[in-house]
């Protein structure tokens, strides 16, 4: 089971819409898929289709050992789902008094490592504990990245939190690439910035950029991923192609 944490502390990057779409990409192609949703605003639970707040247990329970993940866990499209509840706030002060609290979310998805091949993890737009947990349970973490200079700043402070996850919870934590969403070809600045972040930090931009598309906001409502509401759209092409370089990028 190889995991994977999408993560930026900035919201509106694009964490959900491309844990959800490249989730079911890969799971178009054969990959047995595991969605976890670690906001608690639950934006990734909705937009599969399932009402968070009708849920009877949800990733909260499994944070604090209550439920076991299995128990939980239920389909959603192409993929399976974690979700999460509002309650995951709740978990989050309640885990910053445990002991190993960093390693909660690890301890939860261990006994169903044999049944998934890839785990993505929609992180919360914070660097607070859930965060943590997602980096430290994660082999790997990919970076949404609206290519904007606020979004750029983003950047290099989750990877401060990233080298301090290094050197705390997770020694291999890997830095997949960032991932340009919500990406305008037609103007010069959203290029500089992808290639900045190239060269500032070091990290490789995973190709290609996902372009603005009104398709990503209808999706959700239809409780499906843009591969299913819109199949033919640019977006929807993108992120076929971008779940191609991560399997690459993953196996090389």
């Amino acid at each position: 089971m190889t995991v994977v944490a999408v993560a930026n502390q900035k919201g509106g990057v694009g964490k959900t819409t491309t844990t959800h779409t490249l989730g079911e990409a890969l799971a178009a192609d054969g990959a047995r898929v595991l969605l976890v949703d670690l906001d608690p605003q639950a934006c990734l639970t909705y937009a599969t289709g399932h009402d968070p707040e009708a849920l009877e247990r949800s990733l909260h329970d499994v944070l604090l050992g209550r439920a076991q993940a299995a128990d939980v866990i239920t389909a959603a499209g192409r993929c399976f789902l974690l979700p999460a509840s509002i309650d995951l706030a709740g978990a989050e002060v309640v885990l910053a008094t445990k002991v190993g609290r960093e390693h909660a979310l690890a301890r939860g998805l261990a006994p169903i490592a044999d049944r998934y091949d890839i785990v993505l993890i929609d992180c919360p737009p914070s660097l607070g504990i859930l965060t943590i947990n997602g980096l430290t349970a994660a082999d790997s973490v990919v970076i949404p990245l609206q290519s904007e200079t606020l979004s750029h700043r983003g950047v290099g402070q989750l990877l401060e939190t990233v080298a301090d996850v290094r050197a705390y919870t997770k020694p291999d934590l890997a830095v997949l690439g960032a991932v340009a969403t919500m990406f305008d070809s037609r103007s010069r600045h959203p290029r500089e910035i992808a290639a900045d972040v190239a060269d500032r930090y070091g990290i490789r931009v995973l190709e290609p950029a996902v372009p603005r598309s009104i398709r990503f906001a209808e999706a959700p409502a239809a409780g499906h991923s843009i591969l299913d509401h819109a199949p033919s759209s640019t977006g929807a092409r993108a992120y076929r192609e971008l779940a191609i370089t991560v399997r690459e990028v993953l196996a090389a």
